[in-house]
């Protein structure tokens, strides 16, 4: 199968194909990633690849106003991954199409990118200003059923989400109009909920997608059920951040 090498964008968060991604760029390292990235013509794609960090392992200071400049972290582009990144990081990820990269006056970066396909990650490279990774695709097989289980977990995912309103004051706009593809449909289940990071790995790497919507079905029951026993939860444990701090 084709690989291809891309530079590697370490995150504590999942990214899923179809979903917008923001992300605040300060660190050095990725700095020099965007940098080269706005080298590409504006009529070709500027890709990365986004994995997730797996659990025990940390990226640098990642809160507003960090690193804190009294802090003397690691350097270079491997810093905060240990001696081997590869093992640093989940196997499976998703390749990022950034369509914004705005550099700000201070040399630090917004950037607005959105999930195209899924990636395995073959080998880490960190002999650059920058980590890069030879990566081949994993293609989406449908599985059996998976029209079926879509509409399943479509009807699951709207009790959900009345559920969430129900228990925080603003809406999660429940009248919103859903895809019906099913491939589309596990995606975006599976990045509205709220899961943990190890459960959103899993879902993007099953091996089809009528399994990541088998899946998606168990947990939503499971979620919407544990919502309604709690119905008054702090609107902060029902939202995410807007953006990924690198």
């Amino acid at each position: 199968m084709t690989t291809v090498r891309l530079p590697l964008f370490p995150l504590n968060t999942v990214l899923f194909p179809g979903l917008v991604l923001p992300l605040n760029v300060f660190e050095e390292r990725y700095r020099a990633m965007m940098r080269e990235l706005l080298k590409t013509p504006e009529d070709e794609p500027r890709r990365f690849a986004v994995v997730a960090i797996r659990d025990g392992h940390e990226v640098a200071p990642s809160a507003p106003g960090l690193p804190d400049p009294t802090a003397v972290p690691d350097r270079g582009p491997a810093a905060g991954f240990g001696a081997d990144p590869l093992r640093a990081f989940h196997k499976v990820g998703c390749i990022a199409d950034a369509a914004t990269v705005r550099e700000r006056a201070d040399g630090t970066f917004e950037v607005l990118a959105t999930g195209t396909n899924r990636v395995r990650l073959l080998s880490v490279d960190a002999s650059g200003p920058f980590l890069t990774a030879e990566l081949e695709p994993v293609e989406e097989d449908p599985g059996e059923e998976s029209g079926a289980l879509a509409e399943g977990v479509l009807r699951a995912f709207r009790q959900y989400q009345k559920r969430l309103a129900g228990a925080r004051e603003r809406s999660l706009a429940t009248g919103a109009e859903l895809p019906d593809e099913p491939g589309v449909v596990s995606y975006l289940v599976a990045a509205a909920m709220m899961l943990d990071t190890p459960t959103r790995q899993r879902l993007l790497q099953a091996p089809d997608t009528a399994s990541r919507l088998r899946d998606e079905l168990k947990l939503l029951r499971t979620e919407t059920a544990i919502i309604r026993n709690l119905p008054s939860l702090p609107a902060s444990e029902l939202t995410r951040g807007p953006m990924s701090l690198n």
